[in-house]
C-alpha cells in the first residue's frame, strides 16, 4: 500500500474552488472528497447547503481565514470562500511512478502550456488513448483548476497525472529512467506516422506560441512532424496531442 502521508497534498488531489463546482464535487457519488475548507467570513443559503451535503456525505468542514482560502485555492477572484480537495486516485508524483515494477508508457510532458482549456483536452484525449501517464509539472503549466476541471469534462479527476516540479526536471528524470525523449514540431522532418517508436517513450507538447523550450529542447533524441498537406503551419496543441495519441493506439493495435 502507497503511504500517502508522504506525497504533498498537491500530488494527491485536485482542489476546486467555487460555490457551484464544489457542490457538483460534493454530489457526484463517483468522486472522493477528502475535506472542504470554507472562509471564515462565508455564511448564506449557499454555504449552509454545502455544509448539510458535506456532512450527508461524511466529508469532514473546515473553517479558514478568508486569505488562507484564497492562496490554496490559488485564484482570489473566483473562490467564492469555498474550496474542496478532491481526491485523484490515479495521480503520482513522476519519481514514484518511474519506481513502480512496471512504469508508465508511453508519457506525455506538458512543457509551457499555460491554457486551461488545452491542459484539460489533453487530459481528456490522453485518458481516452490509454496513455501511460501525463506529466502535468506544478510550475510552467496551467493550474490543474475547475477550468481544467471543465476543459476535460471531469476527465481530470481519474487522468494518470504524473506531477513534478518542472518539465525540464520531467525530461532529466525520464531520460535516466530509459525514456526515449520525442517532441512533435511542425518544421521537423520525420513523420510521427512513419518513425520507429519504442514502447518506453516521452513524448513533449510544447507551449501554444513558443513550442518546446531550449533547456527541455536539449534532453529530446528525435523530433517528429504531423504531416500536413493542406495551407495550414500547425495545428493547437490539443488537436496535436489527439493526434499522436490515437497514433499510438492505432501501433498498439487496441
Amino acid at each position: 500500500m502507497r503511504d500517502d502521508t508522504a506525497v504533498s497534498p498537491k500530488d494527491r488531489f485536485l482542489t476546486v474552488y467555487g460555490r457551484k463546482p464544489v457542490l457538483e464535487a460534493l454530489a457526484d457519488p463517483e468522486l472522493d472528497v477528502d475535506k472542504v475548507i470554507l472562509a471564515d467570513v462565508a455564511r448564506g443559503p449557499a454555504v449552509a447547503e454545502i455544509e448539510r451535503t458535506a456532512k450527508a456525505a461524511g466529508v469532514p468542514v473546515q473553517r479558514a481565514s478568508a486569505h488562507r482560502v484564497k492562496v490554496l485555492a490559488g485564484n482570489g477572484k473566483q473562490d467564492q470562500g469555498v474550496l474542496a480537495d478532491v481526491v485523484a486516485p490515479r495521480m503520482l508524483p513522476l519519481d514514484r511512478a518511474l519506481a513502480q515494477r512496471q512504469p508508465p508508457a508511453p508519457v506525455l510532458v506538458l512543457d509551457g502550456i499555460t491554457t486551461p482549456a488545452n491542459v484539460g483536452m489533453i487530459l481528456r484525449t490522453a485518458t481516452a488513448a490509454g496513455v501511460g501517464g501525463i506529466v502535468v509539472p506544478r510550475r510552467g503549466v496551467a493550474a490543474l483548476d475547475p477550468l481544467v476541471v471543465k476543459a476535460s469534462a471531469g476527465v481530470a479527476f481519474r487522468a494518470p497525472v504524473l506531477r513534478c516540479g518542472t518539465a525540464l526536471e520531467a525530461v532529466e528524470q525520464l531520460s535516466e529512467a530509459g525514456y526515449a525523449v520525442y517532441a512533435l514540431g511542425a518544421s521537423r522532418a520525420e513523420s510521427l506516422f512513419e518513425a520507429e517508436l519504442p514502447q518506453r517513450a516521452a513524448f513533449v507538447l510544447g507551449a501554444e506560441t513558443s513550442g518546446v523550450g531550449e533547456e527541455v529542447a536539449g534532453y529530446v533524441a528525435s523530433w517528429l512532424s504531423i504531416p500536413m498537406p493542406g495551407d495550414v503551419e500547425s495545428l493547437n496543441v490539443s488537436a496535436a496531442a489527439a493526434v499522436l495519441c490515437f497514433e499510438l493506439v492505432r501501433r498498439s493495435g487496441r
